[in-house]
Parts: structure tokens; C-alpha cells; sequence
């Protein structure tokens, strides 16, 4: 298939308004889609399905499935994306002054009740909304996939949902038979050659990768956990620990644990968790859930040498899970994107300088935007 055909069959799924998601995972050139044959709304309750999972920051709502078995699915490969979209560079900043002392307030709300020892870290976001030059959502993934290799690039859709575009860098689980890995991931800064770490960021990193070893650890064996490395996404910088091990229990029961981790909510979960629904002043929906495939059938080859026939006859069929956090993402209304943006607070941190980071990431979406 053609990348044009491709990009057709996802455009006029669009048009006649049916569900579907099309993604590329990182560090690949293989492009794939789900395309459902009805509108209907499915539902996974206890991640046992096959297909493309959707699901909120609030943990207690539905999480939408593309099923397998209602979907007609295609591959491409080595798309021809670099050469086809340019993207804009003007920078433009479309935050309001009330927007700004809004988040600044909340933030310092946090602070308050971090000093009372109420909790230690909590993630606050915000929502920003600016008008589209390009409207077709096909295109914004063209552009989002041509900028952002190292991250999970998707573009899903349900009529009666609503239309996420976004490049995350964040896994939230991984799960091939059953082993497993993960990664904390905190901390921001600019790209620069040879980054800083400071301790309000290194403390924060620390917070998550505490967090969760302690969840998973009654639920996994052989826990290996990883050297912190700096990752880059884009013009952005984060710090990473990957984590890994072997499953002894149901995928549900590693992803409730897991979700919304330290870097999208806080510490302690509930806690926090709380703070953000009665405070942020506005639903998350989708933003800082997970997506990705759940329970995808994959043929596993022995040997990697292609020219090792013999060995290439050993291969076993194995289920794939690769779960990822749903951050630098937008939601398409017409002829407006919503673009969802945040940070982790800890006692160290400077309302002013939170702001800030929330705006350097908004650059991200912005970036194919304008």
C-alpha cells in the first residue's frame, strides 16, 4: 500500500464519520492503522480484549476499545512523510494574563498545602485553546510523525467521542508474554547539549521511580531497575529510568496500579488525585490517561538473521501490550485544538517557573499548528 492510499482509506474513514486510530510507535518507520466498521462505542473492562485502548486521567470512567474484531486493520511501511509536509515555525504565544495568574494561583495553592505535609508532589495542568490554520486532522499527523521520532505519535477518532491528536514520550507499560517493561519519566528542561539536572528535578524523578517499584513489586518478579538517562523529545529534555521484569498477575491489575502514575498525578495517588478533580477547574478527559495496543498478536521470530532460514522456521506467536501515557496531546473541535499542558510541583518549586514550563511545552502541539 501507498502512503497516499493509506492516508485516503484514514481521511474518508473520517469523513463518514466511523472510529479509528492510526500511530506509529517509537524509534519505527511502520505506520498502523484500525479503522472500525461501525460507530459503535466499545468498552474494555478488564483489559482481556484485542485492540486499541483509550482511557481517561479518571480511572473510575470507561475505557474506549477499537476492537480487532470490528476493525479492519492496515500497515504501512517506510511512509514517505519527511519529504511531504513542511511545518511552520512561527512561535506564537496565545495564553491570556488571566490564564497565566490562574495557573500561577494554583500552583501556589499546591506549595500551600505541600508545606502542610498534605502531600509531596502533585502534577497541575491546564487547557489552552487556539484557532487551526489546518484543520485536517490527517495532515497534523503527517506533521506531528515528521517532527517526533522518538515519541508515540497518534491520531484516534470516534464520532461520539471526540478527535486526540498527540507525540508522547511517556510509556506507561509495555508487555510482551509476560514480560514487562516501564520508565519513570519527570523533569523539564530545554534541549541543550549538555544539560543540568537540578535537585527539584532529580527529587522529582526519584518520587516516581519510588512510586513505582513500591506498585509493582507485589505483583512481578525479577524487578530490574535501570540507570536514570536523559531523554529527548523533541526541543524538550526529560529524565528517564527504564524498569522491567516479569508479570505474575493480570494486565489489569499492573495498569490500576500504575495509573495515573507520579507524573501525571502525585504522591500519594488518591491524594492527589483528589487536589487536581476539585481544583484544576476543568476535566482532563483523555489527557494524562493511556492509550496504545492491547493484546495484539505478534509472530515472533527466534533468530533476527534473516538469512538463517533454518532458524527462522522456530517462531512463536506471541501478545503484544504496548500502553503509553497520554501527554503532549490536543483535542480537534472544529475549527479549535485544545491543547492540555502540566507540571510536577514539589516543595522546590516556583509558581512563575512552572508557568513557564507549561508554555514550553505547549510548543510541542503548537508546533504543527501554526
Amino acid at each position: 500500500m501507498s502512503t497516499d492510499d493509506f492516508f485516503k482509506v484514514a481521511e474518508n474513514q473520517f469523513k463518514v464519520a466511523l472510529p479509528f486510530v492510526i500511530y506509529r510507535t517509537p524509534y519505527t518507520n511502520t505506520i498502523k492503522g484500525i479503522f472500525q466498521e461501525n460507530d459503535l462505542v466499545y468498552n474494555s473492562q478488564h483489559l482481556e480484549e484485542s485492540g486499541f485502548v483509550f482511557s481517561p486521567f479518571n480511572s473510575e470512567n470507561n475505557t474506549v476499545l477499537l476492537p480487532l474484531e470490528h476493525s479492519e486493520i492496515l500497515t504501512l511501511e517506510n511512509p514517505e512523510i519527511v519529504s511531504r509536509v513542511t511545518t511552520p515555525n512561527n512561535k506564537k504565544d496565545t495564553f491570556t494574563t488571566e490564564a497565566k495568574t490562574a495557573h500561577i494561583n494554583l500552583v501556589s495553592k499546591a506549595l500551600e498545602a505541600i508545606k502542610k505535609d498534605t502531600f509531596k508532589k502533585v502534577v497541575l495542568s491546564r487547557k489552552e485553546t487556539v484557532s487551526l490554520t489546518e484543520t485536517n486532522p490527517i495532515v497534523l499527523f503527517q506533521r506531528l510523525l515528521a517532527n517526533y521520532s522518538s515519541a508515540f505519535v497518534y491520531c484516534w477518532y470516534h464520532p461520539k467521542i471526540g478527535l486526540w491528536l498527540g507525540a508522547t514520550p511517556e510509556t506507561l507499560l509495555n508487555v510482551t508474554g509476560n514480560r514487562f517493561t516501564t520508565m519513570s519519566l519527570a523533569g523539564t528542561q530545554s534541549f541543550t547539549e549538555q544539560p543540568v539536572w537540578k535537585g527539584k528535578e532529580t527529587e522529582e524523578q526519584q518520587l516516581v521511580t519510588d512510586f513505582i517499584i513500591d506498585s509493582l513489586q507485589p505483583h512481578v518478579e525479577s524487578l530490574s531497575v535501570g540507570n536514570t538517562e536523559t531523554l529527548r523529545a523533541g526541543h524538550l529534555l526529560h529524565l528517564r529510568t527504564k524498569i522491567s521484569g516479569i508479570l505474575k498477575t493480570k494486565l489489569s491489575t499492573i495498569v490500576k496500579a500504575l495509573h495515573p502514575t507520579p507524573a501525571v498525578c502525585g504522591l500519594p495517588k488518591e491524594i492527589t488525585k483528589q487536589f487536581i478533580l476539585n481544583h484544576e477547574n476543568y476535566k482532563r478527559e483523555f489527557y494524562t490517561g493511556f492509550l496504545g495496543e492491547l493484546n495484539i498478536k505478534e509472530d515472533k521470530k527466534r533468530n533476527p538473521n534473516r538469512r538463517n532460514v533454518e532458524n527462522n522456521a522456530y517462531h512463536t506467536i506471541k501478545s503484544i501490550t504496548r500502553l503509553y501515557v497520554n501527554l503532549r496531546c490536543m483535542q480537534l473541535t472544529d475549527t479549535k485544538a485544545h491543547l492540555y499542558v502540566g507540571g510536577g510541583i514539589t516543595k522546590d518549586s516556583n509558581p512563575e517557573h512552572e508557568f513557564q514550563e507549561t508554555v514550553t511545552k505547549a510548543e510541542t502541539m503548537k508546533k504543527v499548528i501554526f
